[in-house]
């Protein structure tokens, strides 16, 4: 069979073609099946067989994860309940509600001590937190930069731990007084709630 053979071939009759032409065109007809079979069915099941390959993939990747997780549960717990148990100790050296009243007269004295003179030493309405309270104190005070210094330290080395935070600050210098500076603003302490009050703000939806 040769190319004019297919050229001048009749195919209203096929049937007197030679053994080789029909050959030909049963291959050809053959790959057109096999084409459309491939476009019409195979590539779609391919592609969803290559999303579902994905997604197994990652599948078995969240299953690692998890199954690392929960080996590591037990260690996280235990961690979990020493660091509760760190904050339970370090919450229990803050002053608590019945030693407030006397730490305020403790910080007020030691400010009298260093040489700091308490034009104002207000304190103002606790702040409940979720496991402490805030006690906010107005302070107008007037002293040098090394007697507030001596009084930060002093307050610092009381019996029990006391935490100041200093908020809307200012310092100016007082005219006429050697170097002496009035310090306006407010500042913070804390202590730890007692069961009873921490029980109540749980009961409350942790609201304080």
């Amino acid at each position: 069979m040769d190319l004019s053979e297919l050229k001048d071939l009749d195919f209203n009759n096929l049937g007197s073609a030679s053994a080789g032409a029909k050959t030909v065109i049963m291959v050809f007809i053959a790959g057109l099946i096999l084409a459309a079979g491939y476009w019409f069915l195979i590539k779609d099941q391919r592609e969803t067989l290559e999303n579902r390959e994905r997604v197994e993939t990652q599948l078995r990747q969240e299953f690692r994860d998890k199954q690392q997780k929960a080996a590591n549960l037990p260690a996280y717990e235990r961690q979990l309940a020493e660091m509760e148990e760190m904050l339970e100790v370090m919450l229990r050296q803050l002053p608590s509600r019945t030693e407030m009243p006397d730490l305020l007269i403790d910080i007020s004295q030691t400010a009298l001590g260093a040489g700091i003179d308490n034009e104002l030493f207000e304190p103002r309405s606790e702040v409940t937190r979720d496991f402490y309270a805030e006690q906010p104190i107005n302070v107008r005070m007037v002293g040098t930069y090394h007697q507030f210094g001596e009084f930060v330290s002093t307050v610092a080395s009381l019996p029990r731990v006391v935490i100041l935070t200093i908020q809307d600050i200012s310092l100016v210098p007082v005219e006429g007084s050697g170097g002496r500076l009035r310090m306006d603003g407010s500042i913070t302490t804390y202590r730890y709630l007692d069961e009873t009050e921490a029980a109540a703000i749980q009961s409350a939806g942790g609201q304080p």
